[in-house]
């Protein structure tokens, strides 16, 4: 399988790396916004400093590890080319850019990585279903962890040695506030379908004193009373090992690859992996 990746930070310096070294998957080409990143690329074949050259690389997986801009921008354009694997499924928060991919799935699979969002299969079949009745996603982290815009930027600046709520509503509102950091919780509303991005809950805590760590709280409700407390219910902790100021866990970067390699043969349409 050939593999293009658009992006060329942290993870997708991994990505690159471990597509050289995996017998089935061969490097279509990388592509960053500042192409004096790639110069240390030994593979010098690869890099296209031309996103929209994309199509004579011949790629069979397009995979986006840069901003949610590009899927705004090329998303569509990718599709019609090759299945597509969205890293920053932020993006999807934008109703009418979600109905454009989704409809431009038609002959190539549009793939959303769970990254770490734990449980991902499991609450899809539940959406499946319409069982699902409700479900919501805490994200916990050190404050330099965050990158955030607007309000939350000003909000997590101040906060001091106490944890601090800085968002809790629905995920749609939070994805163009923190675009960087809460794919996890994208993921969740993408899988949770029948709720969706406006009722998937999302909740962003700053804590000083957690230095080690990111925490992913995911917490759901399935058949039954919820009113009565009588209602199936599910709640997972996942603690992911990362230093301060990094966006991305280090248990991540597994996860987004075994994502990757599970993007294919799915056919047309939505997926996750």
């Amino acid at each position: 399988m050939r593999v293009g990746v658009v992006g060329y930070g942290n993870l997708g310096q991994y990505l690159v790396q471990q597509i050289e070294e995996h017998a089935s998957l061969e490097l279509a080409f990388v592509w960053n916004r500042t192409v004096s990143a790639l110069d240390g690329l030994q593979n010098k074949e690869a890099v296209l400093e031309n996103l929209a050259d994309f199509p004579s690389r011949k790629a069979d997986l397009i995979v986006e590890v840069a901003h949610p801009l590009i899927t705004k921008q090329w998303g569509a354009k990718f599709l019609a080319m090759a299945d597509y694997m969205i890293g920053s499924p932020t993006a999807l928060s934008d109703a009418a850019l979600d109905t454009d991919l989704r409809s431009s799935a038609g002959s190539h699979g549009l793939y959303i990585p769970t990254g770490a969002f734990w449980g991902g299969e499991d609450i899809k079949k539940m959406a499946d279903r319409g069982t699902l009745q409700a479900l919501s996603v805490t994200m916990t982290k050190h404050p330099s962890c965050f990158k955030l815009n607007g309000d939350l930027k000003t909000k997590n600046e101040k906060v001091a040695d106490k944890p601090v709520v800085l968002y809790e509503g629905s995920v749609r509102g939070l994805c163009p506030l923190a675009p960087n950091n809460v794919n996890t919780m994208a993921a969740a509303a993408a899988a949770a379908h029948n709720l969706g991005f406006d009722k998937v809950t999302g909740r962003l805590v700053a804590d000083p004193s957690l230095t080690d760590w990111h925490i992913v709280e995911v917490e759901l409700w399935g058949p039954g009373n919820m009113d009565n407390d009588t209602a199936f219910h599910i709640k997972t902790v996942r603690r992911n090992p990362a230093n301060r100021g990094v966006v991305t866990g280090s248990a991540t970067y597994g996860s987004f690859l075994s994502s990757m390699l599970g993007a294919r043969g799915k056919g047309p349409g939505v997926h996750l992996c």
